[in-house]
């Protein structure tokens, strides 16, 4: 109810905002279709993983990088960062347990080689080994040189990674500062 998830689906261009506009470099996103904010670097993950759980892992990661010619080159370094999911690569997405389908989510974004991440609650359902995982993940990712937006309900975790944060509240941004 506060926002957060409907901010990440108007940045993607899956919901229209009620109003103002979404700048990136200078251009306007909104009414842009989603493949064209896809095309121009922003990738949405969002809430609940949703891996295509009757393909395979490896055709999962393929699907996130269908605007790309070099998919084989950015597989290397999505299973360089998810080593488990090279060893599933034959496995079907919906046999994974709920920490690997998130992992394949993540996967399957950065197949898209992104400038911006955009993660919607993440650590949502995951046991507190895997939430480590996860964000130790996202740190990588930024080193990267990617950035990440994280929504996330955790605010301790999501701190601790952050350089910058912010709250909102039924829409409104209520308090902000660095992590």
């Amino acid at each position: 109810g506060a926002g957060k998830s409907t901010t990440l689906r108007a940045i993607s261009g899956l919901q229209k905002p009620q109003s103002g506009s979404i700048l990136y470099g200078g251009e306007e996103l909104v009414g842009l279709p989603a493949k064209e904010i896809v095309r121009r670097g922003i990738i949405h993950v969002p809430e609940g993983r949703r891996v295509f759980p009757d393909m395979t892992v490896a055709e999962n990661l393929k699907i996130g990088a269908f605007l790309r010619k070099d998919k084989d080159g950015i597989a290397s370094y999505v299973y360089s960062l998810f080593p488990r999911l090279k060893e599933r690569s034959w496995q079907p997405a919906g046999t994974l347990s709920g920490g690997e389908q998130q992992m394949l989510a993540v996967g399957r974004a950065l197949m898209s080689r992104p400038k911006v991440l955009m993660m919607d609650e993440p650590s949502l359902g995951l046991a507190p080994l895997i939430v480590k995982d996860i964000f130790s993940i996202i740190r990588r990712v930024n080193a990267d040189g990617i950035t990440v937006l994280l929504i996330e309900q955790n605010a301790n975790a999501a701190l601790r990674i952050a350089d910058y944060g912010y709250v909102l509240e039924t829409g409104t941004i209520a308090l902000s500062g660095t992590g």
